[in-house]
């Protein structure tokens, strides 16, 4: 008899806990469901939020350089790119300020949530860029042309051509006379600039007085390799309109940027590319200014900024 009962409370207790068991098993399918499909939805928000980002920067190059083009085509091929299930909505476009949003969307599908009742949760991501001209920034060589040149090889608009040019540091350039014969635009400058501290480099803004390095060569801290680095590069250099001063005290204004390509160039020592762009004691640096859209985050861009072929790209959200 004691055996019997023991046996019959051993089964009993079989019974309670596989009730116990289905009772626990939606509540623990639940727990799974966030742990496992919600981690997933953020994992993809996160890759969709790359798909559109993308999607809506290469829009923005097409339209800040004059021809936005298919734009549905262009953010469907990023989106899918970057998320295979991804779909991109027809990208806005915005004129105050300048700026592209693109949104992209899928159906992420879950494991355990359909016990609850949800099959699927609709996934979103929006991007916006906005572009603009160039107006404050950090250029990688310390040179600076002036509008006179800029206007004599683009006839005053924006760039079309690659045609290479040599503008001639020591006199004026081969398209347009600049400065006359006289010579330079202010006594002792070649165009070179004071750099930043301890860089090639110099940080300026639109409507700002740029200090001149006065000689025929880079200033001190550039290496021939800092300028060699560039050769066959597109750079974004400050381009004067208005000038003053004498040798150290002599300064350029800067009326905005512009993208030029570096061929060649030939200042002293071995400040020169080979062969040699220039013949004799002229100084001079070759190449074209050019249309450019600049991704760094060196540079800032205003709506009120002249418009010289570079744009600044920015996400905004």
């Amino acid at each position: 008899m004691q055996r019997l009962t023991l046996r019959r409370r051993a089964q009993d207790e079989r019974g309670a806990t596989a009730v116990m068991f289905a009772l626990l098993l939606v509540p623990m399918l639940g727990f799974a469901a966030i742990a496992v499909d919600v981690g997933a939805l953020y994992a993809e928000k996160a890759r969709l939020q790359v798909a559109a980002d993308a999607a809506a920067i290469a829009v923005a190059q097409d339209c800040s350089r004059g021809a936005c083009g298919d734009m549905l085509a262009t953010a469907q091929a990023l989106i899918t790119a970057n998320d295979g299930e991804g779909t991109a909505s027809y990208p806005v476009l915005s004129n105050d300020p300048l700026s592209v949003t693109v949104v992209g969307s899928t159906p992420k599908e879950h494991w355990f949530a359909p016990v609850l009742g949800h099959d699927s949760t609709a996934v979103s991501a929006t991007a916006t860029v906005g572009w603009g001209s160039p107006s404050a920034g950090t250029a990688v060589l310390p040179l600076t042309f002036s509008w006179c040149s800029f206007k004599a090889q683009t006839g005053g608009g924006l760039p079309s051509t690659t045609t290479v040019h040599t503008i001639n540091l020591s006199k004026t350039d081969e398209v347009g006379q600049c400065t006359g014969p006289s010579g330079n635009f202010v006594p002792g400058g070649f165009g070179f600039l004071e750099a930043d501290s301890g860089a090639c480099e110099v940080t300026s803004a639109i409507g700002e007085p740029l200090q001149s390095e006065p000689g025929e060569s880079p200033p001190q801290g550039c290496t021939s390799a800092d300028f060699a680095a560039f050769v066959g590069q597109t750079v974004l250099l400050p381009i004067f309109d208005e000038y003053g001063g004498t040798g150290n005290g002599a300064w350029y204004r800067v009326y905005g940027y512009a993208a030029f390509r570096l061929t060649g160039y030939s200042f002293t020592g071995q400040f020169k590319t080979d062969p040699k762009p220039c013949s004799g004691n002229v100084r001079c640096v070759t190449g074209y200014f050019t249309r450019f859209v600049e991704l760094s985050d060196a540079w800032n861009y205003s709506p009120t900024a002249p418009q010289m072929g570079s744009s600044i790209l920015r996400l905004i959200r």
